[in-house]
């Protein structure tokens, strides 16, 4: 051994035989090792491959890093002959640690990658990146596929993870098309997860947990194949450049519409030097806690926006009607009968002012001055006016791209649309009505954007619903700004100046919601959907109902992204309830509503409605729980619950539990299985509650379920099918 460096912080800590006493590097003859309580680094000096350790435990065997570059090809790390190496101490927004940098390089090769790898003090996670560089300063990097952390076969490279039920989580690059989260079962699983992903035991929770942490020049994706044996993994990379079509053969989550949308490859950064992501590697006894880790880490990277106050509440019409007035559904007296409504649900009214989000709407009927009107009438009620647009993206007849005017602007549609390789505009939803994608960095697009909040602006709006957003990022031939040359770039371009018009044209205190859009970057908004639209039904499969929407599909989904609550965003939304039925779908029974409102209390939504209260049943439905006292209470300061069981797999059998601390203790139980009933046994240290009494009781109705002694330490519940269970335990 020749040197050991010590940063010093008291730990006193045991994991996998080692007595540690401070965040250590050590350095031998062959290789250098970085490790604290819970992760172990060792940087292998000879070939400049690295392994990373992991509690639970999770393994990762020689990994390596590379460029492809678009002239001289593939450029692994293991590839280059010498493998320097220095050491830095690290004091930044995520706390202090020691840094290792290393230059893989030789006298051959144009290009050098140097990777660094930084282990925070008690942190317990790894962040990595790597970046080609000109050797010399003279040659150019042009890249569209770069790896800081890459498993090859053919660098013996493997992951192994401990655990009875292993899984990996693949998760889609946006929320549209209600594309769910996967979890993959060994064997023989493949596939891509974009940003993130996990690799889990689901029985236990250890694991390991990985994603992308800057998200201003990238698509990340996470390329696996498990390996016979259960929890190994033999290819796995994690890589910027992600950019993958839709395959309308192919089922939804499984390369259908997973992916990227795109058309075009991934675009190019080129310069003297080009940085990969930064990857963020969490690994340990419980993902859960690995997953707050990653969300706080990009909060802590990029920012975030917090909300004073009350959270919101909602109406919105989509509801109702999905072009509100095109059909007649609802024409403005309607919309006044609603406000008026609503106003009498004192409860409903009491944290905060609700808001009537007027969505997609036939403007020749909802004109700027009639929306305006409304929004007078809503006033005298308390409420406030939401307003809806899409700031990337036109719908128009697609044999009129070229000629249709770009609303509030002198520029035809055509001059701002992103275009293929053969200069055709792109369209986002293809067909004879289509959606067709703009230009973040063109200038129509920003007179576009203006002349939108000028819109909301005259209505007095206070909740913005984005949508589209993923029609921003797409990789386009080319840029109206040269500066840009991929889709992230320009997307990123475009939401951050978004936020610079709401702010300016709108005030800083407009609370903005993104339907439609990939999860990063997220520092432009308030929350974000979840998933897909949400109409309520228990089940995709519920026989009269689209086979998409349900609830079960969007608790599944979201059951693995809580953590969002709180890190990226202060909420989260899982789109609005319904009282009695969406849009032209049949009636939901009152057992759905109550499912629906436990999701979204589970996942810490802000609380919208789509109701049609014209009509009794809504209305009758609308007083007993939107104006319930204490559901309305919970949602004026919602807080995601922690899981105990994810979903798991793709049926839709799903059964779920989660808990959350309010007041007391809430236990959240969901059978989605209308066969059999769910039997929930948890130890009372799983809820983090000591020994003790407690009674049992149901949320909403307070009614006694069970008790639970003084000598008992854990507590069983029985959920009937196709049923869910809010319930709270109350010391004695």
């Amino acid at each position: 051994m020749r040197t050991t460096i010590y940063i010093t912080f008291c730990l006193c800590l045991i994991f996998s035989g080692w007595r540690l006493q401070a965040q250590t590097l050590k350095e031998y003859p062959d290789s250098v090792v970085l490790y604290d309580s819970q992760v172990r680094i060792v940087f292998h000096t000879a070939n400049g491959a690295i392994d990373y350790h992991f509690a639970g435990p999770t393994d990762v065997y020689n990994a390596v890093g590379y460029v492809l570059d678009t002239r001289t090809g593939l450029l692994l790390t293991t590839s280059l002959a010498q493998h320097p190496y220095s050491t830095d101490a690290v004091h930044d927004s995520l706390g202090d640690g020691i840094r290792i940098n290393i230059r893989h390089m030789d006298d051959r090769h144009a290009i050098s990658l140097v990777q660094r790898i930084t282990l925070y003090a008690d942190r317990h996670w790894v962040l990595t990146d790597i970046t080609a560089a000109s050797s010399t300063g003279q040659a150019t990097v042009e890249t569209r596929n770069i790896s800081p952390l890459a498993i090859l076969p053919s660098q013996q490279g493997r992951v192994a993870m401990s655990g009875s039920e292993p899984r990996i989580l693949d998760e889609p690059f946006d929320n549209d098309d209600w594309v769910g989260v996967v979890e993959r079962h060994w064997p023989d699983a493949a596939g891509i997860s974009y940003e993130f992903s996990a690799l889990y035991d689901n029985a236990a929770f250890n694991g390991l947990v990985m994603g992308s942490l800057t998200h201003d020049c990238w698509k990340t994706g996470i390329v696996y194949h498990t390996g016979a044996a259960p929890g190994q993994i033999d290819s796995l990379v994690v890589y910027g450049g992600a950019a993958t079509p839709d395959v309308p053969s192919l089922p939804r989550a499984y390369g259908g519409r997973d992916g990227t949308h795109d058309v075009m490859p991934h675009g190019t950064l080129t310069g003297a030097a080009v940085a990969s992501p930064l990857i963020y590697l969490g690994g340990g006894t419980d993902i859960r806690g690995a997953f707050t880790g990653y969300g706080r880490a990009n909060a802590r990277i990029n920012g975030s926006l917090d909300w004073k106050g009350n959270a919101p509440v909602y109406w919105n019409s989509f509801g109702v009607e999905g072009v509100l007035g095109y059909e007649k559904v609802m024409m403005p007296p309607g919309v006044a009968k609603v406000s008026d409504y609503l106003h009498s649900l004192d409860n409903f009214s009491r944290w905060s002012p609700p808001v009537l989000s007027v969505d997609s709407y036939d403007q020749s009927i909802y004109t700027t001055d009639l929306l305006a009107s409304l929004s007078k009438y809503a006033k005298k009620n308390g409420q406030q006016m939401g307003f809806y647009f899409g700031p990337f993206v036109v719908w128009t007849w697609k044999n009129s791209v070229e000629q249709t005017k770009l609303p509030g602007t002198n520029f035809s549609l055509g001059e701002a649309v992103l275009k293929d390789e053969q200069g055709k505009p792109i369209a986002y939803k293809d067909g004879d009505w289509g959606a067709y994608p703009i230009d973040p960095t063109h200038p129509a697009t920003r007179q576009y954007i203006i002349t939108q909040l000028q819109k909301a602006k005259a209505i007095h709006a206070t909740f913005l619903k984005i949508d589209f957003l993923t029609c921003g990022a797409l990789e386009s031939i080319t840029h109206s700004d040269p500066a840009i040359s991929t889709g992230m770039q320009a997307y990123n371009y475009g939401m951050k100046m978004v936020k610079h018009l709401i702010d300016s044209i709108l005030g800083p205190d407009i609370f903005i919601t993104e339907a439609i859009s990939p999860m990063f970057p997220h520092q432009y908004a308030h929350t974000r959907f979840i998933s897909t639209d949400v109409y309520s039904h228990l089940r995709d499969d519920e026989k009269g109902f689209p086979s998409w929407g349900s609830t079960e599909a969007s608790l599944a989904t979201g059951a693995h992204l809580g953590w969002v609550q709180g890190t990226l965003w202060p909420f989260t939304n899982l789109d609005v309830c319904i009282m009695q039925h969406f849009q032209k779908n049949p009636d939901l029974s009152e057992q759905e509503i109550r499912v629906r409102l436990y999701a979204m209390m589970v996942m810490g939504s802000i609380l919208g409605d789509g109701s049609d209260f014209r009509q009794p049943l809504a209305a009758q439905r609308g007083r007993k729980y939107l104006n319930d006292p204490r559901l309305c209470a919970f949602f004026s300061r919602p807080q995601a619950f922690l899981p105990l069981k994810y979903s798991d797999g793709d049926g839709f059998d799903q059964q779920m539990a989660f808990y959350g601390k309010a007041k007391d203790t809430l236990l959240g139980l969901f059978n989605f299985n209308t066969h059999e009933v769910f039997r929930w046994r948890c130890g009372l240290d799983s809820l983090g509650l000591k020994k003790g009494k407690y009674l049992v009781k149901e949320f909403l109705t307070g009614a006694t379920l069970a008790t639970v002694e003084a000598g008992q330490d854990v507590i069983s519940l029985t959920i009937p099918p196709g049923d869910a269970l809010m319930a709270e335990l109350i010391p004695q």
